[in-house]
């Protein structure tokens, strides 16, 4: 579905990874009234990850003067056949520009790409453009886990918050974490995040679980009530309901949410969630159909962009230190001073990594593992995995099946780091 079956990043894709392109009448821009813009989605207004999205097209239309009209959006469109009737119904409609925002959606975004060559088809999450050799293909995405590793430090502020309390000892600061699928997006999203938390409190470890589902309340609730009878302390998610947060709120536990404020539901728990402003790609793509000018093929940018970001912090539950601590992160992964996959924060085969190769390209530099290169080649490879030892302690990852690409993954138990 949505969100990068091996990112993803993650999904997720560099800007300079491919020339940018556009259609062949490069130079000639839309005039504003006559731009029509198209929109498939997942889920609709009651699913987080969709929500997000929609918010990001109203940024959008705003931004750039759109009328209501101009806009057509489709919602709970199945990763189908559907996807392409939906797409060949919004070009037929006279739509210049269309967006998709679930990873499944690009096999049939790609034929009706093929088959409207003059409009221009926009897909989140995906991996496929740069290499269709369709010059009206791209791919967006964001670096979520950035966001993630943000939202990571809160979450390890408030279990130092409670170990200085007598709330939880410091050796039982095991955090839970909801997961979707085991794709490299989710797992660099939830490694990102515990090593947020690491970063400030040593003594966390977490557990993994996964729903093998984007969006179900339901059984977010149940892994979230599992993780919660298990010993978690601190619950986070990639997941796109408020089902774990609802579970959190009436267990007392705090939380980490994703995609959307949680407080409507976890007034007394929720923390922050990550979220990703899905309307600075959207104004950007728009506005280039509007100036004539190339939309690139593939399209990843962070918080120095203003892509990535994490929801207020609820002052009710976040530690005392947390907004100024959060400024300090965010201001340092803008100015380049901080990287999430830092390769001081671990070691493969107990040494510190200074290379690391597949075929003729190098992933680190700089000191850290170059996370978008390293994705993108996963969502097409999977299944490759070196065995290391983290350098720091560990987590615990759930017995759910993990043989898709990914990029680390911790188990408490042998206190092991694996690079994918």
């Amino acid at each position: 579905m949505k969100k990068a079956l091996a990112i993803g990043l993650a999904a997720v894709m560099a800007v300079s990874m491919s020339a940018p392109v556009f259609a062949e009448d490069e130079g000639k821009g839309i005039a504003k009234e006559d731009l029509k813009v198209g929109v498939i989605y997942i889920g609709d207004e009651n699913e987080g990850y969709t929500a997000a999205h929609m918010k990001g097209i109203d940024e959008m239309e705003e931004k750039l003067g759109l009328d209501d009209s101009q806009i057509i959006e489709k919602t709970l469109i199945g990763e189908d056949e559907g996807c392409y009737d939906a797409a060949a119904d919004l070009a037929d409609q006279g739509c210049q520009i269309i967006f998709a925002n679930s990873f499944g959606h690009e096999t049939y975004i790609l034929e009706a790409a093929g088959e409207y060559p003059e409009v221009q088809f926009c897909h989140a999450t995906g991996t496929q453009a740069a290499s269709s050799g369709l010059s009206n293909m791209h791919n967006y995405f964001t670096s979520i886990y950035e966001a993630r590793y943000v939202s990571g430090v809160v979450a390890g502020l408030k279990l130092n918050q409670m170990i200085e309390d007598g709330t939880v000892k410091e050796d039982a600061c095991k955090i839970g974490y909801v997961g979707a699928y085991p794709y490299a997006e989710v797992i660099s999203g939830y490694t990102s995040f515990f090593l947020g938390a690491r970063s400030v409190c040593p003594s966390a470890t977490m557990e993994v679980k996964y729903t093998n589902s984007w969006a179900s309340f339901d059984l977010e609730k149940e892994c979230a009530d599992a993780l919660i009878s298990d010993g978690c302390v601190l619950i986070s998610q990639h997941a796109d309901t408020t089902g774990a947060p609802t579970a959190c709120e009436a267990a007392g536990v705090p939380c980490v949410g994703y995609n959307i404020d949680m407080t409507s539901v976890a007034p007394n728990t929720a923390l922050t969630s990550a979220s990703m402003d899905w309307g600075v790609y959207y104004t950007y793509a728009v506005q280039c159909m509007l100036d004539g000018t190339a939309i690139d093929t593939d399209w990843c940018k962070g918080f120095a962009e203003g892509a990535d970001k994490i929801t207020a912090l609820n002052d009710k539950t976040v530690a005392e230190g947390t907004e100024e601590k959060v400024k300090e992160v965010e201001d340092a992964l803008i100015d380049g001073s901080l990287h999430v996959f830092d390769t001081s924060a671990f070691t493969v085969d107990g040494k510190e990594l200074d290379t690391y190769k597949k075929g003729d390209t190098e992933y680190i530099s700089d000191g850290y593992l170059h996370l978008i290169l390293r994705l993108m080649e996963l969502h097409l490879l999977q299944n490759k995995k070196i065995a290391g030892a983290a350098k720091r302690g560990a987590i615990y990852d759930s017995r759910a099946a993990r043989a898709a690409a990914l990029l680390f993954s911790y188990r408490t138990c042998k206190r092991s780091l694996e690079v994918f």
